[in-house]
């Protein structure tokens, strides 16, 4: 069987894809497995043993701009897909996505699987084969294992954690930056920015007083991150603005890092543990040894940790009723105190 898995969103979306298809190659072993993914997102299962091969098309639009070439390329890589005659299509988004299923349905899979709404479910797009009706309280992850149902795959017995491999020049990487600084790793808290959602991200006040009791309780320093540029970027919203006035008080436990993301995810896998608002970053850090604790706010009407909240051995999160500015520095601080006290690397075997 040739299965083709299409999935062109963000990279923490991506990376919690991984456990469906883990759980995918599980059952059926003799399967060739191919994915879908475009060229900002497709670096994150790079080293994904599930895979046979990565198919990676270039995005026609990109911020404000649009490719008149990318686009020419998609159409000629949708004619090489259909010469594959892959019996098997998954639209790898856990809920309607009218723009995927057109990729699914435009590379011509003999069946092709996807999330449909209930209106739909009568009368899908042409050419869907096995619509399914959205699930309605689930996470993601296993709202992605549930579209193997159709293949006859069950959902699996225990829970399967996204995983992501690090490569080993970012680990070295995160060792050098650290010994610049004095730092050594099992030894900091990676505490990040990142949420679009201002209402997600901790105050000033908030992250200069949990990094004094991480140090002065734990004896810890914090490494700070956050997302480059400004707040407008159309691209991609940066937190520099956000970032500035914790920069300017000076505090000898906090150590900026203001740089690429890969380099970022080796200091978040060398760290005891780490904070982040609800984020790619997020579910990147609850795939490391030190896992995450994820904030989260409002989720009556924002992303619902239900539905995205961190998956991991060691990860957890924090909803505030309507903003992450309401969390206590004693509810963080009891929040990550098991994390804090027991490093990872003690449970977790070296990788």
């Amino acid at each position: 069987m040739k299965i083709l898995v299409i999935k062109r969103d963000k990279l923490g979306d991506l990376l919690l894809t991984t456990p469906m298809l883990a759980h995918l190659r599980a059952s059926l072993p003799d399967a060739r497995i191919d994915l879908l993914a475009n060229d900002y997102n497709a670096w994150v299962v790079a080293d994904e043993p599930t895979i046979d091969r990565r198919w990676i098309y270039r995005r026609v639009r990109n911020g404000r701009s649009v490719s008149l070439a990318a686009a020419w390329d998609v159409l000629v890589q949708n004619r090489a897909l259909r010469r594959e005659r892959h019996d098997r299509v998954i639209v790898a988004n856990g809920s309607w996505s009218p723009r995927a299923v057109e990729r699914g349905l435009a590379v011509g899979g003999q069946r092709v699987v996807a999330y449909v709404p209930p209106a739909s479910l009568a009368r899908p797009p042409r050419g869907l084969t096995d619509p399914l009706p959205e699930p309605v309280v689930q996470h993601e992850v296993d709202r992605l294992i549930g579209l193997l149902a159709p293949l006859g795959i069950a959902p699996p017995p225990e829970p399967i954690a996204p995983r992501y491999r690090l490569p080993e020049t970012e680990t070295a990487g995160a060792l050098e930056w650290l010994r610049e600084r004095g730092l050594v790793a099992d030894r900091y808290v990676v505490l990040g920015l990142g949420a679009r959602r201002a209402k997600k991200q901790p105050s000033t006040t908030q992250i200069l007083a949990w990094t004094e009791r991480i140090h002065n309780d734990f004896g810890l320093d914090t490494v700070f991150m956050w997302t480059p540029g400004a707040s407008d970027n159309p691209l991609y919203p940066g937190d520099d603005e956000t970032a500035a006035p914790v920069l300017a008080a000076g505090c000898p436990w906090i150590h900026p890092f203001r740089g690429p993301l890969l380099p970022a995810l080796g200091l978040i896998g060398q760290a005891r543990t780490s904070i982040f608002p609800d984020s790619g970053l997020m579910h990147f850090a609850a795939a490391s040894p030190g896992g995450v604790l994820g904030l989260f706010a409002d989720s009556t009407v924002s992303p619902s940790p239900l539905q995205w909240g961190p998956r991991g051995p060691r990860a957890s999160f924090l909803d505030a009723p309507t903003s992450v500015a309401e969390l206590s520095t004693e509810t963080v601080l009891g929040a990550l105190q098991a994390r804090l006290v027991h490093s990872p690397r003690d449970e977790v075997p070296a990788r």
